[in-house]
């Protein structure tokens, strides 16, 4: 990836749909923050998939929420972090990608992964752990489906066809492992804000961690394809530092119970600490610039996706931080580039 490439960025937004709220209002408010991020200029946004749990994850059913959001709009990509591939019929999952993609203008990114709650699997009467071969019988599945195979030896194939999701798939790993597999495939790469450490890196900065992923991904990158190496981060940017403190601490407080009860060690509960235990970038413009800078691996990411996860402010302060990301972080950065130096996205005009 040659350092001009490098440096062309797709800005994205992600929610997980964790507002304070009802699930009727937790998925209008995620509508609004979408379209201000249309309007602020993004060229992404990105929902994740999460049952049962409404603490971890206020949606279900990605593709039936993006449906209505590409209604809503009209230029931003929609795309997903993740579908919990395991857990889906790969087959549906192909044909409602493919109404999908074809009713939002083909403007669809669709991410999946193992997932990792083992609750969830057996409510689907799964186990999990036979994720990773259920997720790589169900990835075959769905791209046979979309290339337009006839599917389990019949004479069945997709309709609509959809080969050009093919070309906007991405794969979701914490391992270079999981880097090869994506980077094989020629798919592109989802990288996540919470890197699992072990005992050994636990105070190791992120990229740390994700650079060898990434060398991985592209090492087993077949010649001549574009690399897509999406790397999501905690961001919330707030017109003063106070704030911004303010409200990490209190978000951050609510959520180290559940990163200490799956073995997370805090040396520290005073804000700061948990901001730099979490990978979190808080503050104002002049803080997050100069944190997120120091990340070399979103250096060499050609997507970057904001969430203000786990620091879940209010509404009006989600719009404030997309708006200041887009006309003050993301420019300072050089994150915004002409389209033209962008590497092209399939369905991109």
């Amino acid at each position: 990836m040659t350092d001009s490439a490098a440096a062309a960025k797709r800005i994205g937004f992600f929610t997980r749909l964790l507002d304070d709220a009802g699930p009727a209002d937790r998925y209008r408010l995620a509508l609004e923050q979408i379209l201000a991020a249309e309007e602020a200029g993004f060229h992404t946004a990105w929902v994740a998939q999460h049952h049962f749990n409404e603490t971890e994850g206020g949606l279900p059913a990605p593709l039936v929420f993006l449906a209505h959001a590409a209604a809503l709009t009209s230029r931003i990509r929609l795309g997903t972090a993740i579908i919990t591939l395991p857990l889906e019929d790969p087959l549906r999952v192909s044909e409602d990608a493919a109404v999908l993609d074809l009713l939002s203008g083909g403007r669809l990114e669709v991410g999946v992964g193992t997932g990792g709650t083992a609750s969830s699997f057996a409510a689907f009467g799964l186990d999990s752990d036979q994720r990773r071969q259920i997720f790589a019988d169900n990835l075959q599945l769905l791209t046979e489906a979309w290339s337009g195979k006839n599917l389990r030896s019949t004479a069945n194939s997709l309709y609509p066809a959809a080969p050009q999701l093919l070309e906007r798939l991405w794969q979701a790993t914490f391992s270079a492992s999981g880097g090869e597999r994506a980077g094989s495939a020629g798919d592109g790469l989802m990288l996540s804000r919470t890197q699992p450490r072990n005992e050994a890196l636990q105070g190791a900065p992120l990229d740390r961690l994700q650079n060898p992923i990434i060398d991985a991904y592209l090492a087993a990158l077949p010649a001549g394809t574009t690399p897509r190496i999406l790397a999501s981060r905690t961001l919330f940017v707030a017109d003063d530092r106070a704030t911004a403190l303010r409200l990490a601490e209190a978000g951050l407080s609510r959520i180290v119970p559940h990163f200490e009860r799956q073995g997370h060690v805090f040396e520290s509960h005073d804000v700061e600490a948990l901001i730099a235990a979490t990978d979190a970038h808080v503050g104002t413009v002049e803080d997050v610039v100069e944190s997120l800078g120091r990340d070399s691996s979103l250096q060499r990411a050609t997507d970057v996706s904001f969430q203000v996860h786990s620091i879940d402010p209010p509404h009006e302060y989600v719009l404030r931080s997309i708006e200041l990301t887009a006309t003050e972080v993301a420019p300072r950065l050089g994150w915004h580039p002409d389209p033209a130096d962008l590497p092209t996205l399939q369905g991109e005009k």
